[in-house]
């Protein structure tokens, strides 16, 4: 080994531990440390083997690496962000000895399930993309995980030839939990997935209870959608069409109809209502997005360019995907203001013909989880086969898909 492989090997090594360092103090910070398993396969895996050609300050970055984009340059696949990763990987909950099936394939996390799992267990990862898994399997050979099954499949019909699974894991953006992954799961095994419930997308961690499923957590965290039979896209509400400067509202609900003439709501007046609920700098808020996109059923999710925010258009709290509601012509979203050295005041903004009435609707609620639900034990989410009557289902809010009907309770 030369000096220059002896310099290459010391940088990997230190990069690699401070990633796995900012990981653990980081969830730490929120409250939901590493669990000690889990930490140490974070140190047995070299992730930089699984992003071959990254830099290395690349591949130990807490973020995620783009390893295939379509036509249009949006990412297809990728090397998910190591923190959530962690996060997923904590909440499956892997015993050693488990059978576990992953859904969406990169190779590391397939080896981090493998380092989990031990020599008598099993991991079974899949993909659609033929390349992603032909990379995959390159990969995990290399860096000594040779034993993963890797297969070429949709995952939206799972793979039986191996199950039943102890544990279940999905690595891609979900709408909808088709039947292969309750049957191919054990009578007591848990499925962590990322499936977008009206736009928001959390990593729900579900035990399986007979034919239903029953979730123990969720976080927070954003993937590539799925592709092939699970594919569903949402729709995107155009209010602001100049080049640069576009502004829409993105609807994942698909019942609810908007009146065209929203596209004339941003040349009227803006309407504004502060509710005197504030947040800290770095205090998280996600539950509020969860509750809103509960108690309204016009939910949506605000988006705007970096343009279109920086010339004042609009004012949202994330351009990337704000709540908003929308009815008669006329749209309210969710803004805040200053109001101290590190206090910010939840408001609405609003445009339309009915913009006050619809800023006060949302502005409400927002009051209405601060009073009753903030900084308590958010909701549970229990997913029933499609069919199943309304008078067996739990909770308020019911959000059916082709396969399955997601009921929500508050507690």
């Amino acid at each position: 080994m030369t000096v220059a492989d002896m310099h290459d090997v010391d940088e990997q090594e230190r990069l690699h531990e401070l990633m796995v360092y900012g990981i653990v103090r980081g969830r730490a910070r929120l409250g939901v440390p590493v669990s000690p398993e889990v930490e140490d396969a974070l140190r047995r895996v070299k992730r930089h083997l699984f992003v071959p050609g990254a830099p290395l300050e690349e591949a130990y970055a807490d973020d995620a690496v783009v390893t295939k984009r379509d036509a249009d340059g949006l990412a297809t696949s990728s090397v998910s962000q190591p923190t959530i990763i962690a996060m997923m990987l904590d909440q499956l909950q892997v015993r050693p000895g488990d059978r576990i099936l992953e859904i969406g394939s990169g190779g590391y996390n397939a080896a981090l399930l493998r380092e989990l799992t031990g020599p008598s267990g099993l991991v079974v990862t899949m993909d659609i993309d033929r390349d992603v898994t032909d990379r995959a399997s390159a990969t995990l050979a290399a860096a000594g995980y040779d034993d993963v099954r890797v297969v070429w499949s949709d995952g939206e019909f799972g793979t039986a030839e191996c199950g039943p699974y102890d544990r279940i894991i999905v690595t891609v953006g979900a709408a909808d939990i088709p039947p292969a992954w309750t049957e191919q799961l054990m009578a007591d095994g848990r499925l962590v997935v990322p499936l977008r419930l009206r736009g928001l997308t959390r990593s729900l961690a579900l035990h399986r209870v007979g034919e239903r499923l029953v979730s123990k957590s969720y976080e927070v965290c954003g993937f590539v959608p799925m592709q092939g039979a699970g594919s569903s896209q949402q729709r995107q509400i155009v209010l602001h069409a100049e080049p640069g400067r576009e502004v829409a509202l993105r609807v994942d609900n698909p019942v609810l109809h908007f009146d065209p003439a929203l596209d004339q709501a941003l040349t009227m007046p803006r309407a504004e209502t502060w509710t005197g609920v504030s947040v800290r700098s770095m205090e998280p808020f996600d539950d509020l997005d969860l509750w809103l996109a509960y108690a309204l059923p016009e939910f949506s999710l605000l988006t705007a360019t970096k343009a279109a925010v920086d010339a004042g258009v609009v004012a949202p709290t994330w351009r990337l995907g704000t709540p908003a509601i929308a009815s008669a012509g006329t749209f309210a979203y969710r803004t805040l203001r200053k109001v101290g050295d590190d206090q910010h005041e939840f408001g609405v903004y609003a445009h339309g013909p009915d913009a006050d009435a619809l800023a006060a609707r949302l502005a409400e609620q927002i009051r209405v989880w601060h009073d009753g639900h903030r900084g308590k034990p958010g909701p549970t989410f229990t997913i029933h086969p499609a069919g199943t009557p309304d008078d067996r289902l739990d909770g308020g809010l019911v959000i059916d898909r082709d396969h399955r009907r997601v009921s929500v309770s508050w507690r």
